[in-house]
């Protein structure tokens, strides 16, 4: 059985031809890339996949309930989607183009716990995003 329906399976949903497709390209996603709905829309009809964009919509947010996917919500009402991860990552966004890459950095991670535990909590979850224009903005213009 693919990766795919198992993780489907686990997470308590039923395979459909367009759960599968939609996290085949959430899966074979890099680091770098975040993509709307809509995005994933215009892979599928690429691929000559007929999936309608509501049905998308519904998808991810079924994958988002199960805890299959993250959703960013970035300034301008702009959401991308991720595969959920164990790990702790952070978000740059650029406020022109939308282009958002992903760094690590264990310097800020570390600190974060430590500021954590200096006020009696137990870090369970952290979101940092920045905002920036990204020096290739015109060239790469995803908003």
């Amino acid at each position: 059985m693919a990766l795919e329906n198992q993780e489907l399976r686990k997470a308590g949903l039923k395979i459909t031809l367009p759960r599968v497709k939609i996290y085949q390209i959430l899966e074979q996603a890099g680091e770098q890339d975040h993509w709307s709905a809509e995005d994933i829309y215009r892979i599928l009809m690429e691929q000559g996949e007929d999936v309608g964009l509501a049905t998308v919509y519904r998808v991810l947010t079924q994958f988002e309930a199960a805890g299959l996917v993250v959703r960013h919500h970035f300034e301008g009402g702009h959401s991308v989607f991720e595969l959920s991860s164990d790990d702790k990552h952070d978000h740059i966004v650029c406020v022109k183009s939308g282009v958002v890459r992903e760094f690590s950095d264990p310097v800020i991670n570390k600190r974060l716990q430590e500021i954590a535990e200096e006020n009696g909590f137990i870090l369970t979850d952290r979101t940092i995003y920045l905002y920036g224009i990204y020096k290739d903005a015109d060239k790469e213009r995803k908003i």
